[in-house]
């Protein structure tokens, strides 16, 4: 920037307070000051701008060549695949009447297996449909009094002494 030293600062002073005056001087070297911050802190933001967006340039310009690479190898992989398929077709490629001959007695033995999956399938369906509906439904009292379920909790003793046989007297003394 500009180089002041301090004899250059001794003249700048003595000429100020003498255009100035010595009451105004503190005022208009505050305001000077104040300024001064003011046009460092711009520049420091204008310098870490300038910076962001170089680096995000550099990123910018970092991502298309990440990208141009995966398409590369994206195509590479492909292609290879795109060959051993065909390499493994030809080598599996055998006459039709040997193929046919082998699926025929198989396909009876998978259609067998599909009627059992599907069976095995539907069964588990409907069950799952009905613990869900037992699940997220609330029984009716009514059906609770007619199939016999506890309406209450009843502790171990009260049980026994519901189901306790009577003889019609009264239990003889202890003594």
């Amino acid at each position: 920037m500009i180089d002041l030293g301090l004899s250059k600062l001794a003249i700048i002073g003595v000429v100020a307070l003498i255009v100035i005056g010595p009451e105004k001087l503190p005022k208009v070297a505050r305001m000077a000051g104040t300024l001064y911050g003011r046009a460092q802190r711009y520049l420091h933001d204008v310098k870490s701008e300038v910076s962001r967006e170089i680096e995000l340039e550099e990123l910018r310009n970092l991502q298309k060549n990440v990208q141009e690479q995966a398409q590369n190898i994206k195509a590479d992989v492909e292609n290879s695949i795109q060959k051993n398929v065909s390499e493994v077709e030809g080598a599996f490629n055998f006459d039709e009447a040997s193929h046919d001959a082998t699926h025929d007695t198989a396909g009876d033995h998978t259609s067998t297996y599909h009627a059992v999956a599907t069976e095995d399938q539907a069964r588990k369906a409907k069950e799952f449909r009905r613990k869900r509906l037992v699940r997220t439904s609330a029984v009716p009292l009514w059906y609770k009094q007619r199939n016999g379920a506890r309406l209450h909790v009843v502790s171990g003793a009260a049980r026994v002494a519901r189901f306790r046989p009577r003889n019609g007297k009264p239990p003889a003394s202890f003594y």
